[in-house]
């Protein structure tokens, strides 16, 4: 451990704070470069937003959304032990091209042709059972899309057509699961495209 400290200590602290700095341009430059990959190559998923209480809507320049599928009936879960937060949801397209759940799982499963498997994380509704710790009737699930970023001052504007049931996005879903807002529509049409960097 001293034999450590001297190295460092004979390093100069110009390249120090350099190579820190490296590090740090590195990283971002990775979880850009992630974010990318999900936006070109996963699967396309359009979800239909449902309102949210508008005092929690608008914080700064992004818009909080909240979906169809992020209440979900627990299924065969319900009453199961959990033992962690992670959760896959199973996704199809129904009539209207929105996606709907089709099942939920604690693993992964295969899917059909159509379906996609989305994974996210259990907020609420696995404090049940003698002992609290199964998962109840119906779940609340997060999965990393539920804010959006928007330009300066058009939140105000996003947050009327959320609320009347007009507002729709297109997430990138992975094979994985992971997911990621891909584009924003409101009545249908595209508004907002999520720039690839």
């Amino acid at each position: 451990m001293m034999r450590l400290v001297q190295i460092f200590g004979r390093i100069p602290r110009v390249l120090l704070f350099a190579a820190a700095a490296l590090i740090q341009v590195a990283l971002i430059a990775v979880m850009v470069v992630d974010h990318a990959r999900i936006l070109r190559e996963g699967a396309e998923v359009t979800l239909q937003t449902r309102p949210v209480d508008p005092r929690d809507f608008l914080r700064g320049d992004y818009v909080v959304l909240s979906y169809d599928i992020s209440s979900v009936p627990a299924g065969t879960l319900k009453d199961t032990p959990s033992s962690g937060k992670s959760i896959y949801v199973k996704l199809a397209p129904k009539a209207g091209g929105f996606y709907e759940v089709v099942s939920v799982h604690a693993e992964p499963v295969a899917v059909g042709s159509d379906e996609v498997l989305i994974h996210g994380r259990v907020t609420s509704g696995n404090t049940c059972g003698t002992q609290s710790r199964s998962y109840c009737e119906r779940l609340q699930i997060s999965y990393g899309i539920e804010r959006y970023f928007v330009p300066e001052g058009e939140g105000r504007e996003i947050e009327s057509a959320r609320n009347e049931g007009k507002v729709a996005i297109v997430a990138a879903v992975t094979a994985s699961g992971r997911a990621a807002i891909k584009r924003l529509l409101i009545d249908g049409k595209p508004a907002y495209d999520e720039p690839m960097f």
